[in-house]
């Protein structure tokens, strides 16, 4: 893992930062592994905007990826490390000696020829995945499962991590990335490790067409829109905003709590941002 910087032979380079790509160690994906992957451009089952800013992009296939972890007792060896275009995780081709090939999430550490396994006779070791029974405290881990056997949710994208902090009876205490403690049913499965590409964080994009090609549109201040299309809009010249910020429909923004009260909150032992 690494970045590249560029001379500044023009205004785009000057800034740029992107991957080096050194951990990659295969250029063409698994066949047997993509799926056609269509674009909604932003738009709902009924073909209205449901998300601004989306649309266009470089054409993708999609790659399906192990997040169940479910092939407990199998031990596979690591075939490559690919990249992902639709994600910031660099992925792992898994082939088990059973014959089946998987895709899961490269953590740091893990390299071509080495050898995982899922269950609770893995070992605790970067790849490897368990039950937070299993998992002793102080371990880092990612691709954490909310209810058992669903798939892993918490802690995917590049650079991530999720700390093992102790058991409560039935369940885990796990500090996540964003700072927040919350409970985990111990028959949850987490796989041991951080997850790769740590440097994602460090890319520029130096030039708006590398933006583009991801699939993001440009964004219109709401100042310099019109009243009828934004909250913000009208007036002569620069004029402020004469209220609290709001969304283009009219909800409040930048601090108003939008999460819904949810069974899930009992879960949270301390919330991210509280004092530690």
């Amino acid at each position: 893992m690494g970045l590249r910087t560029y001379r500044p032979t023009s205004p785009g380079k000057r800034g740029m930062v992107s991957a080096s790509f050194e951990e990659i160690t295969k250029t063409t994906p698994e066949k047997s592994l993509l799926l056609p992957y269509k674009k909604k451009a932003g738009r709902n089952n009924r073909g209205v905007v449901s998300v601004r800013h989306r649309g266009g992009g470089a054409k993708r296939r999609f790659r399906i990826i192990d997040f169940k972890r479910d092939k407990i007792g199998v031990p596979g060896r690591i075939a490559s490390i690919e990249y992902d275009p639709n994600r910031s995780a660099r992925i792992a081709l898994v082939h088990y000696v059973d014959g089946e090939k998987r895709y899961i999430l490269a953590p740091i550490g893990l390299g071509v020829g080495d050898i995982i396994q899922a269950g609770g006779d893995a070992e605790v070791k970067p790849g490897n995945a368990l039950q937070l029974s299993s998992i002793p405290d102080g371990t880092a881990v990612h691709n954490i499962e909310l209810q058992p056997g669903k798939g892993g949710q918490i802690a995917r994208s590049a650079g991530l991590a999720a700390q093992v902090m102790g058991k409560e009876g039935k369940y885990s205490l796990i500090r996540l990335p964003s700072g927040e403690v919350r409970r985990f049913l111990i028959g949850c499965m987490a796989t041991v490790g951080q997850v790769g590409n740590a440097d994602h964080q460090g890319i520029r994009f130096g030039k708006a067409g590398r933006v583009r090609l991801l699939g993001r549109r440009p964004k219109v201040r709401g100042s310099a829109m019109t009243p009828r299309d934004h909250p913000h809009g009208g007036g002569e010249g620069r004029a402020p905003r004469g209220m609290h910020p709001k969304t283009p429909t009219g909800k409040p923004a930048l601090g108003y709590r939008t999460r819904r009260r949810r069974t899930s909150d009992r879960l949270i032992v301390r919330r991210r941002g509280s004092e530690r």
